[in-house]
């Protein structure tokens, strides 16, 4: 990359940060002149700074010096000195994505993690109807048929995607780059919502609505995001099993059993009860306002855990992938903290056999 590239890659993340360049510089200690320098291109960073800056604005080093791939399913606009917390948001979520993308190519360039092929949806899909028969399919192809999906986080890595599991606000992103696909999925938000954003996110790579003109052409960026959310609300709760389980029963005691089972939000399971013609479109505003309790959430399915993507932060092939990295020595111990995301301490790490001399 030129410096002038690396310059812009600090001023956005700068202002991914609400910061000035007066800021930074006494984050970092240097003058304000000097940042803007740095940014606009004109002044060399060296190692030293630049681990500085990598530090302050809380993204690798590695981020300054690749450049992002073409085409993120939810990326974000270039952030300027007027933008939103949103668009913030939507910046570091995007770093963060880049980041466990490099991590991932690394495990896969040392020969420790081997990647499953992407599915993909080959027939055109531009409207509801279409997203939620490519839903089924892939329901099909994961051997779910119209059982609830225990866990997004294995679904996706069977379908080609590694997802991780990240402390930022926001929702979620995800990316195809080459033969990589990997996706980040915020756990801010409730389980349920969490689960919707990961098959979001997995709609977006098998749909290919990001990373082709099939469905761009036609449509506009709301339309293909509503197509996505249908095959998302479809994947996790068929209308089918909406349409059987409610036969004969209260509506919302039907309702709030598919929602625990399913680990769906309450807004979903409505929005597919509508679909059904079990709730009429006039009434789904009304019915979302009444999301049942915890306690009844948990009645419904005895009390069971029913938590995902929260304590696992990483794909399990992507875990055991970095677990014989470091036993081989091709990774530190840090390193081996660092890739798995939070998920274990370097405490954690068993103790390796002692070498004889």
């Amino acid at each position: 990359m030129e410096w002038s590239d690396i310059g812009e890659r600090v001023r956005e993340c700068r202002l991914a940060a609400g910061w000035s360049q007066e800021d930074l510089g006494r984050e970092v200690g240097l003058e304000r002149t000097k940042v803007a320098k740095i940014e606009s291109g004109d002044r060399r960073v060296d190692a030293l700074e630049l681990a500085r800056l990598s530090a302050a604005l809380g993204v690798p080093m590695s981020h300054f010096l690749h450049r992002r791939p073409q085409v993120l399913s939810r990326r974000a606009q270039l952030v300027d000195d007027t933008d939103t917390d949103a668009a913030r948001q939507a910046y570091r979520i995007e770093a963060k994505l880049l980041a466990w993308l490099r991590d991932v190519r690394q495990l896969v360039e040392l020969g420790h993690l081997r990647l499953r092929p992407t599915l993909t949806y080959t027939n055109a899909v531009r409207e509801a109807d279409a997203a939620r028969d490519a839903a089924l399919w892939v329901r099909g192809q994961l051997g779910f048929a119209l059982e609830p999906i225990e866990t997004l986080m294995s679904a996706c890595e069977r379908a080609g995607q590694l997802v991780l599991v990240t402390d930022l606000a926001g929702e979620g992103a995800s990316v195809i780059d080459g033969d990589v696909a990997v996706a980040v999925v915020s756990r801010q938000p409730d389980p349920g919502r969490r689960r919707t954003t990961a098959a979001h996110e997995l709609g977006h790579m098998v749909l290919g609505d990001e990373y082709s003109s099939d469905l761009g052409v036609a449509t506009s960026r709301a339309d293909r995001e509503h197509v996505v959310d249908v095959f998302a609300a479809e994947l996790l709760l068929p209308t089918d099993v909406v349409t059987k389980e409610a036969a004969g029963r209260d509506p919302r005691d039907a309702l709030t059993s598919l929602a625990a089972r399913y680990r769906t939000s309450w807004s979903l399971a409505v929005r597919q009860a509508c679909h059904a013609g079990i709730i009429e479109a006039g009434e789904v505003g009304r019915w979302s306002s009444v999301a049942p309790t915890r306690a009844e959430l948990r009645e419904a399915v005895g009390w069971a855990p029913q938590a995902d993507l929260d304590a696992v932060r990483v794909p399990p092939s992507y875990a055991h992938a970095v677990m014989q990295a470091w036993r081989e020595d091709f990774v530190t111990s840090d390193r081996a903290v660092e890739l798995m995301h939070g998920q274990i301490a370097i405490d954690d790490l068993p103790a390796k056999p002692e070498i004889e001399p």
